[in-house]
């Protein structure tokens, strides 16, 4: 049986599942404690736009995200984030068996990775697939959706009308889910930051793609394009959750990482 091993437990999230449920207990004690409008965690999304930084810093912002995906009756999720070690060109899809990590293993559905191969002309390339952007999603996934089955695609040089074909294709199904990874800016001062983050929340609020491109500055950037053409073709009203820097959780408002998430929902 071939396992897409964790590579990033210990360093970007706990290496024991408690100590991972006990940070999603914390996330959720806060955010019911701070939640205006309690009616937000009703909602239900089948594609979610979540961080990937440590969870220190940006797990509470993807817990929300997660909240309203957990809602949606389905069964299987498809978690998309950018290639950050290794140069790739096109899509690689998660051609194993299953995905481990501290919480334990989850089935990688083969039935859909065989149909997404076949169909969008996919292929592993093994060596993407140490890759935090994505994984740092499993746990999560493993926590609030624990029946479910997963496929990780993880790009590098991609089109973002071609991900966004391959995102149409998933929500066609109402029993899949899709998880879009990205951080925001990077390393700019406080308020640099929260100006050019600006322009990606303004973006994805008014599903935007030309404003993605006047200063926007996610890492996975081509994957939010890809949602927001999806979402615009198919008629789905997207929602900001959460948006935070890593000076939230560190004091320092020198060199930050912004975060967001967001939800789309079906009207």
């Amino acid at each position: 049986m071939s396992i897409r091993e964790s590579a990033v437990a210990g360093t970007f999230y706990p290496s024991k599942k408690e100590s991972i449920e006990k940070m999603f207990a914390n996330f959720n004690t806060i955010l019911k404690s701070h939640l205006k409008d309690k009616t937000l965690l009703q909602l239900k999304s089948r594609a979610i736009i979540v961080p990937h930084a440590g969870y220190i810093y940006s797990g509470f912002t993807a817990n929300v995200a997660y909240q309203l995906l957990k809602n949606s009756d389905i069964k299987k999720v498809v978690v998309i984030g950018p290639s950050h070690r290794v140069y790739l060109e096109g899509v690689s899809i998660s051609d194993y068996d299953s995905f481990h990590t501290p919480m334990g293993k989850i089935p990688i559905d083969r039935e859909l990775v065989a149909k997404l191969k076949a169909k969008f002309h996919l292929r592993l390339h093994e060596e993407a697939h140490h890759e935090h952007s994505t994984e740092v999603q499993v746990p999560f996934l493993q926590e609030y959706l624990p029946n479910i089955t997963i496929v990780e695609l993880v790009y590098g040089k991609e089109d973002p009308r071609h991900l966004a074909q391959i995102i149409e294709y998933l929500l066609e199904d109402p029993t899949i889910g899709v998880v879009i990874s990205s951080d925001l800016s990077h390393y700019y001062s406080l308020d640099a930051a929260k100006r050019l983050d600006s322009i990606c929340l303004e973006a994805v609020a008014k599903e935007d793609v030309t404003l993605l491109h006047k200063g926007c500055e996610a890492c996975g950037k081509i994957g939010i394009e890809a949602i927001l053409i999806t979402a615009k073709k198919k008629g789905l009203k997207s929602l900001i959750l959460d948006y935070r820097t890593s000076a939230d959780a560190s004091g320092d408002r020198s060199q930050v990482v912004g975060y967001m998430s967001a939800a789309f929902l079906e009207e």
